[in-house]
């Protein structure tokens, strides 16, 4: 009996022990001031799902803010604004890489680079008035 409770007061401390080591997860809201339609929203979502300590990204482009949830011992928040850096976009103060940006369409860009100059559903089919 003394070694079952022995046994049984091992696994006992071996299991919370165990679960004291959880991972901060930490939530950031970036700003994305050049995110404007669904096809940014995507490319960003899934650009960022590829690295890892990311959890969860959403990304508004109505009110231009990326929300990200990752592990911190894993990546940080200098790394995630770089990413989207990469991807194209502006995020917070990393301006996006130019060659990133060369590459969105057209209709992903700043005006005065071409862009639309309307940012709400710019990427939804034109209506015709008959």
């Amino acid at each position: 009996m003394k070694k079952f409770f022995l046994v049984l007061t091992a696994v006992g401390g071996a299991a919370l022990v165990s679960s004291g080591q959880v991972k901060p997860v930490l939530t950031a809201k970036i700003k994305t001031p050049t995110v404007g339609c669904e096809d940014c929203k995507s490319r960003i979502e899934t650009y960022l799902k590829r690295y890892d300590g990311v959890g969860s990204i959403v990304v508004n482009w109505r009110q231009k803010t990326t929300t990200v949830k990752y592990l911190t011992d894993r990546i940080n928040i200098e790394e995630i604004k770089t990413a989207i850096a990469n991807c194209g976009y502006d995020a917070d103060d990393v301006p996006a890489t130019e060659d990133s940006y060369k590459r969105l369409p057209k209709t992903c860009k700043k005006p005065e680079d071409g862009g639309p100059n309307k940012a709400p559903n710019i990427h939804a089919p034109p209506v015709i008035k008959q």
